[in-house]
């Protein structure tokens, strides 16, 4: 009979061997460094090609010195903060007289951190930092004759800092000439400086570089290639860039300390003491400490037990259970542990699900439609999300109909049969879930043949769902562009998808209780169904106008090649802004050619300038697509054109508004006979000119903004 010594040796021996299968931590993805030098360098960031998120986050390892990419100018990582979603690096200090120097991270996913950084101005007089013309911060030192400076403090003495108002992509410096010590002349420094790189932050005076805290992003395609570890949980977060504006951000979300990357699957492993802890059957409690700035400072840990532990009792039970396991107990407590997992998310899921449909159904949603119509409140249907899963076949990648800007659209089945079109929204924050409920408020009240029907939405999901018609024939955009096309658009069916978008949009100018303004016409977004009819589509952006109101003034938001010069220049929306992006359309559909080129150069690489060059040389029908010049007679085609400047016109109130286009483009289009040759544009398209017909002075083929 074994002695209880031995008994004790196993349960040793079982708890080692425990401890030894726990996981390494990882701070890199298989096969790549995660240190260089003396600096851990953690997923998503990695050392080389192939070891990052993206090519952004790639780190050059130089005589171990890590340096982030060329496309940053190689600037030297000083440290790597997951928790922060900081990433400190040195960067040049300022010290020039009287001039304004830029900074500009241009289209990269980091940010100067509002909250890791001040505005620091060393020496005596002031400096100014501007965003965009306009001033943020800044402070003024001051001194006199036989100053000395205090390098212990920052107090206005020879050094002043400042807090920066939120997070910048570029930021411009004013530093203006300062008098030095006992008056004789000289320049000081202004710099942005990370608060936590040295309690004394200036021991760094005489160097030519000072450590600056950039904050990383991380937008959903990259969030793709990323799983959290399975002790974390990954959420979307925005980042407030000032003006109003903010940027969407994502992350794995910490609720413990640990070692390792949660980027990584496999990432996560406890802290030491942690481990210890619960090794000892103990439980681990972390609480945390926060500095006056409201940021995380440090974890405080214990290690807690049960009162009523009894280590004896203890023993005795660990050594029955591994005598008296097997293969089915372990079974059994897989089973369990499933069962319960399954029902602790169902019961989350429902709690979110009721708190979502909650904050949308019973907040914004309800109020924007009561607003507008009170009566729309009932006339809302909604779809459960466990409908549209199995309509889409839990949105598989095979059903992806298209993916936009504002989130991707699925084709689906509901149980009656019918086959619609399930708008799917990206992660959102409150900007694009106010574009979500906007499109739904509008097109609850919007019924047209010529605008895409709304049959409901679903507010119990995190990401909104909207469920509309489903338009066979794909985008206009498509059938113009696509080369291997066998059956082009003829000229006849041109003019009626032309004339039925005109009539839509002169319907919500005009017709409905609201004017409604679509905001982003272009042939992406008109639908053609399996009679070619066409549809309009995607109203996130339009918006609702007063019937005293002549314009809105908006943030600039539109798609460019298709964007209002007028609107662009003075974020003023009108009705004629809708008009401006139906000129572009029309000219798309007479050249066949998209908004912008990549085979033209200069400033004809916008469509709307190319094809106001040709009319001004008379040269127009050059440019026309081959199909249109077959089908139509000179003086048709020219009608167009025409009909097309008027739109294009640079000054809003000169262009047609959109019932006149409508009842220019109806006329057009019943007179028009298909002929398969034209004799008279022969000889336009052997070289000769045409003229043209007059239009307004005021239209000019040079546009306000460039590419």
């Amino acid at each position: 009979m074994r002695s209880f010594q031995d008994y004790h040796f196993l349960i040793i021996f079982l708890s080692l061997t425990a401890a030894l299968a726990i996981s390494v931590p990882n701070y890199s993805k298989p096969g790549c460094n995660d240190t260089c030098g003396n600096i851990r360098i953690p997923y998503p960031f990695g050392i080389g090609a192939n070891c990052s998120v993206n090519p952004w986050y790639i780190v050059d390892c130089n005589s171990l010195k890590p340096y982030l990419s060329a496309a940053l100018n190689h600037l030297e990582v000083l440290s790597v903060n997951l928790e922060d979603q900081t990433v400190t690096v040195n960067t040049p200090r300022i010290s020039r007289c009287s001039l304004i120097t830029s900074i500009d991270l241009g289209k990269s996913p980091f940010l100067f951190s509002k909250s890791h950084n001040n505005f620091v101005v060393e020496g005596c007089g002031n400096a100014v930092m501007m965003d965009h013309g306009s001033t943020l911060t800044g402070c003024s030192t001051s001194c006199v004759n036989g100053t000395v400076n205090d390098k212990n403090n920052c107090l206005g003495i020879t050094c002043c800092q400042t807090t920066v108002p939120y997070s910048l992509k570029s930021y411009a410096m004013n530093l203006t000439r300062l008098e030095g010590y006992g008056g004789d002349g000289g320049c000081g420094s202004a710099f942005l400086l990370d608060k936590n790189s040295s309690d004394n932050p200036f021991v760094m005076r005489d160097g030519s570089f000072v450590p600056v805290s950039l904050l990383w992003t991380l937008s959903d395609l990259d969030s793709h290639q990323v799983t959290c570890c399975n002790k974390l949980y990954g959420e979307g977060l925005v980042v407030d860039t000032g003006n109003g504006t903010t940027l969407s951000t994502w992350k794995c979300s910490y609720y413990r300390p640990f070692e390792g990357s949660p980027y990584l699957i496999d990432g996560c492993q406890d802290m030491e003491e942690c481990a210890r802890c619960e090794s000892n059957k103990g439980y681990c409690d972390y609480t945390r400490t926060y500095d006056v700035d409201g940021l995380a400072k440090e974890w405080n840990f214990t290690c807690g037990y049960d009162r009523h532990f009894n280590a004896t009792r203890f023993a005795v039970m660990t050594i029955s259970i591994y005598v008296a396991g097997s293969i089915f107990s372990f079974l059994g407590l897989v089973a369990i542990i499933c069962i319960s997992y399954k029902r602790i998310k169902k019961t989350i899921t429902k709690r979110r699900r009721k708190s979502v449909f909650k904050r949308i159904n019973g907040g914004l949603l309800l109020k924007q439609q009561k607003e507008v119509d009170p009566s729309l409140v009932d006339k809302t249907i909604l779809f459960t999300s466990h409908e549209l899963a199995k309509a889409t076949d839990n949105f598989n990648e095979n059903r992806i109909l298209g993916r936009g800007g504002q989130g991707t659209v699925y084709k689906g089945m509901l149980t009656d049969g019918r086959i619609v079109a399930v708008k799917k929204s990206k992660l959102v924050d409150e900007s694009q879930l106010e574009q979500f409920i906007n499109e739904v408020v509008i097109l609850s009240q919007v019924n047209h043949r010529n605008v895409v029907k709304l049959l409901g939405c679903c507010l119990e999901t995190e990401v909104p769902l909207l469920v509309s018609e489903f338009i066979p024939n794909g985008t206009l955009s498509d059938r113009i562009h696509d080369e291997t096309d066998e059956f082009p658009l003829s000229l006849s069916m041109r003019l009626q998808i032309a004339t039925e978008v005109t009539q839509a949009l002169a319907y919500l100018h005009s017709a409905t209780s609201i004017p409604i303004y679509h905001r982003d016409i272009k042939t992406t977004n008109i639908l053609l169904d399996d009679k070619y009819r066409a549809k309009i589509s995607d109203f996130g952006t339009s918006r609702f106008v007063s019937m005293d109101q002549t314009h809105l003034t908006t943030l600039v938001k539109g798609t460019f090649g298709y964007l209002d010069p007028e609107y662009f220049q003075s974020s003023q929306f009108t009705e004629k802004s809708d008009v401006y992006s139906f000129g572009v359309v029309m000219v798309e559909l007479l050249t066949g050619e998209r908004p912008i080129s990549l085979t033209r150069f200069g400033e004809n690489r916008s469509l709307v300038a190319h094809f106001m060059l040709a009319m001004e040389e008379g040269r127009v029908l050059s440019i026309f697509n081959a199909m249109v010049i077959k089908e139509g007679t000179r003086d048709e085609l020219m009608v167009l054109a025409n009909l097309a400047m008027r739109c294009l016109n640079q000054i809003g109130k000169n262009r047609p508004t959109m019932k006149e286009v409508a009842t220019t483009l109806e006329i057009i289009r019943t007179s028009h006979i298909p002929s398969t040759f034209q004799t008279n544009i022969g000889q336009v398209m052997h070289g000769d000119k045409i003229s043209m017909q007059p239009y307004d002075k005021s239209t000019s083929p040079s546009l306000t903004f460039t590419d």
